[in-house]
């Protein structure tokens, strides 16, 4: 597979949660990494290191080259299975209580690009995480990181990039080669974010909730691209507005939107859709899941519903079959970093896979998560959430109630692991307490795989008789 067909296939959806928004006080990010139907992810843990010399960090995917600080922090990620095309390690948390997922992948439009194209050996979604997670110590300071590069190297790609610490949420646009903008997500409010530039008016003189490359505003007056009497909307002035974002783009927003905020009536092809929205109810981790994991159900829009087909396949739905992995990073209040931050991922297609916790304060990953090339492999996490996806997708109105059934009954099962875990994890440190959450996080694993490999035994067991090959013979013939 060429570098360029990753990039092209590259279609993600996020969400970002403000703690008062939340129910339980938490902050979220979360993403799901859409590039290819079967190409593996690994989930592995970065110890913390000292060189005696800069390391130097190239990327095979453009060339971008930066010298390192000396100092590496512990940090965790979701690299992929081979290292032939970088290393796209997405998304993790640093030992700091620093949370980051990188890309979204967006467009800008011609105006803004011809005046300051992308950069080709610029720093690229492949780079950011590995540069950026273990070299900051808060959500803000990672968009300061990333912006100081992108300002001195330039970008490949225009990308949305998520941060989080304990204090606060930000989402960060990387528009053209040298320009981009970041905003604090309001402490209770939320955003979903579908594969286009979504931040809206930029207020430079609130520097608290804003921040942007230093000469943005210049560059947009010098190319009659803004007028200063008025307001700087990021989205108008550098993004696109185009028939694909009606039909790829803003009907995930609309979706997300709808399961969060239903009391607002909006459209599926709208162009006005906000991107700060309050939420009618305080917001559950299993609401973020749910949207995550979402193609439309409820609606006529749905494609494996039972709607018309001309709607059925209208819009692009959140969660599809190239989706590599989907990652849930939440932050708890009132708990030590080592146990308040879990990094819950669902390996696979959301829709069919289980969001297992892992406490972000381990050192280690389980071993099943660290394998999976390009062919199916029973021993690898990855190929496992694979396996029961194929199989519902074979017969699916037949197994998609026994998948949502082993689904809620694993999640209710790692809810209680998690619980039981924060309350042994009270009265450890050190090293005592690093141990327990590297064995916490396996128990989780472990769950989930036993209860995922029943279910695939199950759908093996009961396909044996859905073969099209059957018929209703007399059994004593």
């Amino acid at each position: 597979m060429q570098k360029q067909l990753l990039t092209s296939l590259s279609a993600c959806t996020s969400i970002l949660v403000g703690k008062q928004a939340s129910a339980d006080g938490s902050i979220f990010i979360g993403r799901n990494e859409d590039s290819k139907a079967a190409w593996p992810k690994h989930f592995i843990s970065h110890p913390r290191q000292t060189h005696t010399t800069a390391p130097v960090f190239k990327s095979k995917d453009t060339g971008f080259t930066l010298t390192l600080p000396l100092t590496q922090a512990k940090y965790n990620a979701t690299p992929e299975w081979t290292t032939e095309f970088g290393v796209f390690e997405e998304d993790g948390f640093n030992e700091y209580g620093v949370a980051m997922s990188a890309t979204e992948s967006a467009y800008a439009n011609e105006r803004v690009l011809a005046y300051d194209p992308l950069v080709k050996n610029g720093i690229a979604e492949e780079a950011m995480v590995t540069v950026v997670l273990p070299y900051v110590k808060t959500a803000r300071a990672g968009v300061l990181r990333l912006g100081e590069l992108v300002d001195q190297y330039g970008t490949a790609e225009t990308n949305g990039i998520l941060f989080a610490d304990n204090t606060e949420a930000w989402y960060m646009e990387t528009a053209t080669g040298h320009h981009w903008v970041a905003q604090r997500i309001p402490d209770d409010a939320y955003a979903v974010v579908a594969n286009q530039l979504s931040i809206q008016t930029i207020d430079f003189m609130d520097q608290e909730n804003f921040l942007s490359s230093a000469t943005i505003q210049k560059f947009s007056r010098q190319h009659h691209l803004w007028r200063t009497d008025t307001p700087f909307n990021f989205r108008a002035i550098f993004g696109t507005h185009t028939q694909s974002d009606f039909i790829y783009n803003t009907p995930r927003v609309w979706y997300g939107q709808k399961i969060l905020t239903p009391t607002q009536p909006q459209k599926p092809m709208s162009d006005d859709l906000p991107f700060i929205q309050r939420a009618t109810q305080p917001i559950t981790f299993e609401q973020i899941a749910q949207i995550l994991g979402s193609h439309y159900q409820g609606t006529k829009y749905d494609p494996v519903g039972r709607g018309k087909a001309k709607n059925q396949h209208k819009f692009r739905p959140i969660s599809l079959a190239k989706t590599q992995e989907s990652h849930i990073l939440q932050i708890r209040p009132e708990l030590p970093a080592p146990v308040a931050d879990i990094h819950w991922l669902a390996m696979g297609v959301t829709a069919e896979s289980i969001y297992v916790p892992f406490y972000a304060g381990a050192d280690q990953t389980p071993a099943d998560y660290q394998i999976g090339g390009a062919t199916y492999d029973p021993k690898s996490s990855y190929w496992l959430y694979k396996l029961a996806g194929v199989l519902v997708d074979s017969h699916y109105h037949a197994f998609s109630q026994l998948l949502s059934g082993v689904q809620t009954a694993t999640h209710t099962e790692l809810l209680r692991a998690v619980a039981q875990h924060d309350a042994a994890a009270h009265a450890l440190t050190g090293t005592a307490l690093i141990d327990f959450l590297n064995q916490a996080n396996r128990q989780h694993a472990d769950l989930a795989r036993t209860n995922f490999s029943a279910l695939i035994a199950d759908m093996i067991t009961q396909a044996t008789d859905l073969s099209p090959l059957n018929f209703n013979t007399d059994e004593n013939l």
